[in-house]
């Protein structure tokens, strides 16, 4: 096994996520006017100022935002008095399936571009809004002495890897596939929070989730970073879903996560620039 390279803990989240969340509730909502920039996450915030319409919003996001959208919402909502926005998390392969299956919804946001693209016909202009990278978790501590990518091919190792068909898994396999590292996972999960479940109870020794969620768990487990070269960028597309009740509503919180004041809760949670 190869030494220990780029071994670093992340962060505790309990004290960033409290003073994340405190700014966010402080910082007023700032307009952004400029619409050619949706791709990068910009220029619809216009339409989220306060006095959007009220109405009780049903989100389906991916499992990766569970613990930054709670915090977003409770902005949105501090923002918006009357409006209440509820938070439907999974895998985006399970959201995509809700979707076509007409699970009553306003707005959806995914972990990749592929999937969001698979539903351009039940949902309206998807918005970059945030990316993220990958990390090895590890247990607390590094036990096994992980310190790279080629690791994860010891038959020693339990690792557990996302399925392939959710985001984080495939991204997990191109990296892999990218330096012809075979890994033979100890089991497939259908989604990157129950990966880290299984890292931090001590089922696995190792695997890849995003650097958000490995950052959610710091007394359980540590991050082990992947250098850029081989690593991969996971970009969040949000859009408004066509059958939504709350359309103006839904609209209105989309557009809010692009500016400034939710863009500041996704960037101390450890996402990245969209």
């Amino acid at each position: 096994m190869s030494p220990l390279i780029g071994h670093r803990r992340v962060v505790s989240p309990r004290r960033a996520a409290a003073a994340v969340l405190t700014t966010a509730l402080l910082i007023p909502l700032a307009a952004c006017g400029d619409d050619s920039g949706s791709a990068r996450g910009e220029g619809s915030g216009s339409a989220a100022a306060t006095g959007a319409p009220k109405a009780d919003l049903t989100v389906l996001a991916a499992s990766s935002l569970t613990d930054v959208f709670k915090a977003a919402g409770a902005a949105y909502e501090k923002e918006n008095p009357g409006t209440k926005v509820t938070f439907s998390f999974a895998g985006s392969q399970e959201l995509s399936a809700q979707v076509k299956q007409g699970a009553p919804a306003d707005a959806l946001v995914t972990a990749d571009t592929r999937t969001m693209d698979g539903l351009s016909g039940d949902t309206g202009k998807p918005t970059i809004i945030a990316k993220n990278r990958l990390v090895i978790a590890t247990g607390e501590g590094n036990p096994a002495e992980v310190g790279s990518l080629e690791d994860l091919a010891d038959p020693k190792l339990k690792v557990v890897l996302a399925a392939p068909e959710v985001p984080v898994g495939r991204y997990g396999a191109q990296i892999l596939d990218a330096q012809n590292i075979e890994v033979k996972p100890v089991s497939q999960e259908p989604n990157v929070r129950a990966v880290l479940s299984k890292v931090s109870l001590g089922e696995a020794d190792a695997g890849l989730v995003y650097r958000t969620d490995a950052a959610t768990a710091t007394d359980k487990v540590d991050a082990i970073d992947i250098p850029d070269g081989q690593n991969a960028i996971a970009s969040y597309p949000a859009a408004t879903l066509k059958t939504s009740q709350h359309s103006e509503a839904a609209a209105a919180f989309v557009a809010w996560l692009s500016t400034p004041a939710a863009q500041t809760i996704l960037r101390g949670a450890g996402f990245q620039q969209p």
